[in-house]
């Protein structure tokens, strides 16, 4: 039997932050995966802490 084709129908979007601590890195990203979650209802929200 032989493997299954792996299939990659789904977009990816990498984002890589770089800066200070205390400059808002964790806030932007909470931010950027909050407003993507509203916008797709399959995509639920959840806390990165």
């Amino acid at each position: 039997m032989g493997k299954a084709k792996f299939e990659r129908n789904k977009p990816h979007l990498n984002i890589g932050t770089i800066g200070h601590i205390d400059h808002g890195k964790t806030t932007l990203t909470a931010a950027i995966t909050r407003v993507l979650a509203d916008h797709n209802p399959n995509v639920t929200a959840t806390a990165f802490d």
